[in-house]
């Protein structure tokens, strides 16, 4: 049997982990902490997207560079593939070759 039940009154003595009461007094002030931590968060986002934004200007510079580069050989190749195919025509044409196999 529990010593505590023997004695009175001793179920109505108040601990702190039954008191309900904000350790600060007034709820104005906790306002102004939130407002201060809000306002340091915006500054750290702000800048955040500064750095993000700075990032993406060179991603996307170098993405045009690249872009350029194969814009370029695209159209060397769709030349050289052109001049090829004019070549081998004119070579078909004039040329009465006869292929034959060899055994060795």
């Amino acid at each position: 049997m529990p010593i505590s039940s023997g004695i009175k009154g001793l179920q109505s003595i108040k601990s702190m982990q039954s008191v309900v009461k904000s350790g600060i007094p007034n709820k104005e002030d906790s306002d102004f902490i939130k407002l201060y931590m809000l306002e340091k968060e915006r500054t750290r986002l702000k800048s955040e997207e500064i750095k993000m934004l700075q990032r993406l200007e060179i991603i996307q510079s170098r993405l045009k560079e690249i872009q350029i580069y194969y814009d370029e050989k695209a159209g060397e190749m769709h030349a050289i593939d052109k001049t090829e195919k004019n070549t081998t025509a004119a070579k078909d044409d004039k040329s009465d070759w006869k292929t034959m196999s060899i055994d060795y």
